[in-house]
């Protein structure tokens, strides 16, 4: 996010020792930590909070069960392909079973 590699760290920790003094270095630390962790905290729960107003949860949930039905729809589509040609296929093997049964279809033998 910021690009700020190991060498930009050091010339900054040592211009901070320079200026902060061995004696305050720890506290300013610790302080700075402590911040930075209750602004992660703060960020964090306005994300949940705004989540939560928008209804992300509901949307989401709504685009899977949309996915979901268009897969469903996909799919009975095909099996009915399927089963049409199946189908269709039965109808023909049906037929020339009748016609050889009553002598009436082409006698490869």
């Amino acid at each position: 996010m910021f690009d700020i590699g190991f060498s930009e760290l050091l010339v900054i920790a040592v211009i901070t020792l320079i200026v902060m003094g061995p004696e305050r270095l720890p506290e300013t630390v610790r302080t700075i930590g402590l911040w930075v962790g209750r602004l992660k905290q703060m960020l964090s729960s306005a994300r949940n909070e705004l989540d939560r107003e928008v209804g992300m949860g509901e949307v989401r949930r709504q685009l899977h069960n949309e996915k979901i039905m268009r897969d469903l729809e996909n799919n009975k589509a095909t099996l009915e392909d399927a089963l049409q040609q199946s189908k269709d296929q039965l109808e023909e093997v049906a037929t020339d079973i009748s016609q050889v049964a009553d002598g009436t279809g082409d006698n490869k033998a």
